[in-house]
């Protein structure tokens, strides 16, 4: 069936992409106006394009002349009218991003020249390139995988230096290499199970089976640890979410400002002016922090403060770290209490997966600090005054706790990607169909089955198994150009 995918409001048929005969041309820099833009051109006519329309400085140095990888200077004419002065790099295929022949025209930043050129080599046989298509290309000609492919994506997106570390890791086969690995030695298996149902009237057994269940235990292992490593890897890709509670006027929107070191809430002495949640980012020591500015906990007859304190705790449910600010000079030790219950209460079962740190706020109203606040359990306090910027540098200390950032070292790979998380679930449950299966003395056929459950899931991932409505999905999502 022909599959579609949105991309910019136009429906683009998935089955077009796999033409890998056009000659395809976009921007590979950012739209507007710069210094310099880049225009890619690749496929099997980028070397004839481009030679019609680029007249070297060096009349004995022609495009057909030049090695690959080598940069010339010239123009982009218009028959007799020169359209702009550029540099053009060569690609000879397969040594290229993309696999194919390609050229690169960077030339100056006017969008209206970028225009001109891009006419020019449309006018010559090329194509404008859809969403994802250079990179498409690059996975179809085999040089790089799939979930290498979504890393180019997420690099471009990554805001930090954690989202870039793992992405770029991922980018290079860190992740591939251990999926492949794994469905390797599964796959082995796989085909003696199969040779046995060519042998099924001998009744000879080619696998051994007791060496089956103890590789299961090491693939499931495996996979259970790249599914613990998602929820690290995710806040880790897209920031750590934050929320920051109390009651009204205890000072959240002040702290806020603090830590961002800039004044983005609204302070005010009026309490319940924060009616909606703000949100904001900051990096620290390469890990992104989404902090959320939350409204005021408290009964509130104010329709819209009400509506601002329901979005309070949906923002908590989100959060993996909370800080409970509190006003240190005034609130009881039952007050703390009573929150912390009421916090717990609200979160549930998520309660061990998120991080609480209280917050004991405006100590410089205080002449000293209670001694009741020492015993607060086994939570965390750390005494500030937002007002003064005092001690600010010990909640962001605590914060990079929170984010664990060893997690995200060179060892061990770890899952960033939904697409990849639910395909690694889905494995899990065809190895835990295997080992039954195998507890059960199933027939070799029956067993053949699961075994190429669990090898389907593990090749979806790199892109071994895959289909037109997953890369329409996946690359329609990519920037142009890229």
């Amino acid at each position: 069936m022909l599959q579609a995918y949105a991309a910019s409001s136009i429906i683009y048929p998935v089955m077009q992409f796999h033409d890998l005969t056009e000659t395809i041309c976009a921007p590979a820099t950012a739209p507007g106006t710069a210094a310099i833009s880049v225009l890619r051109l690749s496929g099997p006519k980028a070397f004839d394009i481009a030679a019609a329309l680029f007249l070297p400085r060096n009349k004995e140095m022609t495009l057909a002349r030049a090695a690959s990888h080598r940069m010339l200077l010239g123009q982009i004419t218009d028959g007799s009218e020169v359209v702009d002065e550029v540099l053009l790099t060569k690609f000879v295929s397969p040594g290229s991003y993309t696999g194919d022949d390609v050229v690169e025209v960077s030339c100056h930043g006017s969008p209206y020249i970028q225009q001109q050129i891009l006419k020019l080599m449309m006018d010559q046989g090329a194509r404008m390139a859809r969403p994802g298509e250079f990179t498409l290309r690059a996975f179809l000609n085999g040089r790089m995988d799939l979930s290498q492919a979504e890393a180019v994506a997420d690099l471009i997106a990554s805001n930090s230096e954690a989202s870039r570390k793992m992405a770029l890791r991922q980018m290079r086969g860190h992740f591939s290499d251990r999926i492949r690995e794994l469905r390797q030695k599964l796959l082995e298996f796989a085909s003696l199970i199969e040779l046995e149902l060519d042998f099924s009237e001998e009744d000879v057994e080619f696998a051994d089976r007791s060496a089956l269940s103890s590789l299961l235990d090491d693939i499931d292992d495996e996979v259970a640890r790249l599914r613990e490593s998602f929820s690290m890897g995710n806040v880790l890709k897209n920031g750590i979410p934050v929320a920051i509670i109390g009651k009204p006027n205890v000072g959240k929107s002040t702290l806020l400002n603090a830590i961002l070191n800039e004044e983005r809430a609204i302070v005010s002495e009026i309490p319940g002016t924060t009616r909606d949640a703000i949100e904001d980012t900051i990096t620290l020591s390469g890990v992104a922090f989404r902090f959320i500015d939350t409204a005021g906990l408290r009964d509130s007859q104010d329709e819209i403060e009400s509506v601002g304190i329901e979005r309070t705790y949906e923002k908590i449910r989100m959060a993996n770290v909370i800080l409970y600010l509190f006003d240190a000079s005034e609130t009881s030790m039952e007050e703390i209490v009573e929150t912390i219950t009421e916090f717990r209460k609200e979160v549930g079962d998520e309660e061990e997966e998120k991080r609480l740190v209280l917050i004991a706020n405006k100590i410089d109203l205080m002449e000293e600090i209670p001694h009741h606040f020492r015993n607060l359990v086994d939570l965390e306090t750390i005494f500030v005054s937002a007002k003064r910027k005092e001690n600010i540098s010990m909640i962001t200390d605590s914060l990079l706790k929170s984010a664990e950032v060893s997690a995200a070292g060179d060892e061990g790979a770890i899952v960033t990607n939904i697409r990849h998380y639910e395909a690694l679930s889905h494995t899990s449950k065809a190895i835990s169909d295997i080992r039954k299966g195998l507890d059960d003395q199933i027939p070799g056929d029956l067993l053949a089955i699961d075994l190429r459950s669990a090898l389907h899931h593990l090749g979806s991932i790199t892109g071994e198994v895959t289909s037109d409505e997953i890369l329409g999905e996946i690359f329609g999502k990519f920037c142009i150009g890229k």
